[in-house]
């Protein structure tokens, strides 16, 4: 298998920054730490609407994140910027709008990126992740369940690539 010295790159996209995709940014840089793929595959996320520039997590977000070991404190909200399409090797959106979002933005020779997170994952049956905003701690907690296995998937399908990181 071929190595380089770029890390492969995810890039988890929702609307804001503040709850899906820093969640997701969360839950996959546990998971590629625990493997020992920190210096090989580097995880980010962005929101398609510059609503919260420069602001941490929800603190929802935070506090069920931390429940399931995950910490998302030093997150920080950005938006999306052009220059994603080239840094990335794997764009994840939360759900159809940001897919829509992220699709008009799209360069043609970036189109392959663009996913949603939840076609990866193995154990739940869901077309997107909804959006916790404006509901309960189930919104949050559902949020997790669908983070956590599509992530495993991510990690799954980019191993079977073999890409630069093995």
């Amino acid at each position: 298998m071929q190595k380089t010295d770029s890390p492969f790159v995810i890039l988890f996209i929702c609307m804001g920054n503040i709850c899906r995709s820093p969640t997701a940014h969360g839950v996959m840089r546990h998971k590629v730490a625990a493997r020992g793929w920190s210096e090989r595959v580097h995880v980010d996320s962005a929101g398609t609407h510059n609503y919260h520039p420069g602001e941490a997590p929800d603190v929802r977000s935070q506090t069920h994140a931390r429940r399931r070991g995950y910490d998302l404190a030093d997150l920080r909200a950005r938006q999306m910027v052009e220059q994603d399409f080239a840094r990335a090797d794997l764009i994840l959106v939360m759900d159809w709008d940001n897919l829509a979002l992220v699709q008009a933005l799209c360069p043609p020779y970036a189109g392959h990126k663009v996913r949603r997170l939840t076609e990866f994952c193995q154990r739940h049956d869901a077309p997107v992740v909804h959006d916790p905003y404006y509901g309960g701690d189930a919104g949050f907690e559902a949020v997790l369940d669908l983070v956590e296995d599509a992530c495993d998937g991510v990690l799954l399908h980019v191993e079977r690539q073999g890409r630069r990181f093995l």
